[in-house]
């Protein structure tokens, strides 16, 4: 057994002052309490959050963050997310295996310094560079569970059904390492995939669609409908306005609209993006009981738009987080970002609401926590519980701010006023992720993947 005190622990109730948490040798909790333990203990100087979730990541765009901003001095000139995802092509056709698990180590560490403990890792690299399948099908995924394993994070690996170049089109050549050219090859892709998550207890798989324009509608309603249904669901959608134009034309419907009355949508089912939605889409969505995957850095950074989120929230919709291309990974930030759009749009501050809970804070770390959770199949609400995993985002409350605030003020004054330097880091399944040597041999790794693929 193994024993943690922190100055405080936040439950759904609110917090635990001094709290102790015994962990045991799997990693889960065996007792919280206030009664400091007579043996040795490991006494941190922190507030314990429960460990965040990335429920959208695609590891290897880590590799490009940064790199799109050079712009061209004609404001005329296309520079949007079509042109932003050209560079992501170019980038996609160079990774070989060893560079995606360096790149991918690289990401989960600096995830895991943030305070995120798990991440579904929305797979879509699957082939050889010349679009052959790998003699092993999930060799690239399993690359992605190995970085996971190597920091000590779960991931949920959903790997992608990839199968159109767009509504009705053929793939192209630059998409050609994501391609399942039917729903027999992907399910043999997942069948793979779950076979590489058994080597590593804290993986577990997931169903991914690229998009409505990636995979053919109806082989999208056949999936969901005759694949494995006790796994997480998740497709992007109606990120951008030309992707909507696009299936109104192929389809005479909306993408979200065809999916309501096409697809059985469920808990189960995390729409990633979802940016642009009618009145019907937006209460369709909460109705089901569907979730939706926000990205807030990617999506303005891409210039996507903002998710009508004060009127999905008015209807008890849920969602979560994700930091999709990478351009940031502080889950604090990603909630900021996601709230200020809202209050620059709707001219109100009580973004973060309801009913029950009118702690902005609380309310966003308990709404991207529970559904982020149910992204990765985990269907736990309470933070922090005996018998489930310990994992834990650590605050430092020696941060002059922190010290020095009441416990009733204290969960939205990490979410708003925290800066990356008040984050000790993560405590992922019983374990402080990453000791200094480790993460600079990582960071080393990464160097060395940099320099070959000279992209930087």
């Amino acid at each position: 057994m193994k024993t943690y005190q922190f100055k405080g622990l936040l439950q759904n109730s609110g917090w635990i002052e001094n709290a102790c948490i015994q962990v045991d040798s799997d990693g889960n909790i065996a007792n919280i309490s206030q009664s400091i333990p007579s043996e040795n203990h490991i006494k941190i100087n922190g507030y314990a959050l429960p460990g965040f979730q990335n429920a959208h990541s695609h590891a290897f765009q880590y590799a490009m963050a940064g790199l799109t901003e050079n712009h061209s001095s004609n404001r005329g000139a296309p520079d949007d997310f079509w042109s932003w995802r050209e560079s992501m092509y170019q980038l996609a056709l160079h990774i070989n295996p060893d560079q995606m698990e360096a790149i991918a180590t690289m990401l989960y560490a600096e995830m895991a310094r943030h305070g995120y403990t798990n991440v579904a890792e929305f797979h879509y690299l699957h082939h050889d560079t010349n679009g052959k399948p790998y003699a092993n099908l999930a060799e690239m995924g399993s690359r992605l569970i190995a970085a996971a394993k190597t920091v000590g994070i779960g991931i949920t690996l959903v790997p992608i059904f990839y199968q159109k170049g767009g509504f009705g089109q053929a793939p192209n050549e630059r998409q050609r390492r994501f391609i399942s050219p039917n729903i027999d090859a992907y399910l043999q892709l997942l069948a793979a995939s779950e076979k590489a998550c058994s080597y590593y207890k804290h993986a577990n798989v997931g169903i991914g669609i690229h998009s409505m324009r990636g995979v053919e509608p109806l082989d999208i309603a056949e999936i969901a409908k005759s694949g494995p249904q006790h796994m997480p669901f998740h497709i992007h959608v109606s990120e951008q306005l030309k992707e909507i134009e696009d299936s109104i034309a192929y389809l005479g419907k909306r993408p979200v609209a065809w999916l309501l009355e096409n697809v059985a949508l469920n808990e189960r089912f995390h729409l990633v993006h979802a940016t642009h939605l009618t009145e019907n889409e937006i209460s369709g969505i909460a109705k089901s009981k569907a979730n939706v995957v926000l990205c807030p850095s990617t999506e303005g950074n891409l210039g996507d738009g903002l998710f009508p989120l004060s009127k999905y929230q008015d209807l008890a919709g849920k969602w979560s987080l994700g930091t999709d291309s990478h351009i940031g990974i502080n889950p604090l930030e990603e909630l900021r970002i996601l709230d200020y759009g809202q209050r620059l749009t709707t001219h109100r501050r009580n973004t973060f609401y309801s009913k029950q809970q009118n702690d902005s804070g609380m309310y966003a770390l308990h709404m991207a926590l529970v559904t982020g959770r149910k992204a990765m199949n985990n269907f736990t609400a309470e933070f922090f519980k005996a018998g489930e995993a310990f994992n834990a985002a650590i605050i430092d409350a020696s941060a002059p701010l922190i010290a020095n605030t009441r416990k009733e003020n204290l969960a939205s004054s990490i979410v708003y006023a925290t800066d990356p330097s008040m984050q000790l880091g993560s405590i992922a399944y019983g374990k402080m992720t990453l000791e200094d040597q480790a993460y600079e041999h990582i960071k080393l790794r990464f160097a060395t993947t940099m320099r070959e693929l000279k992209n930087r």
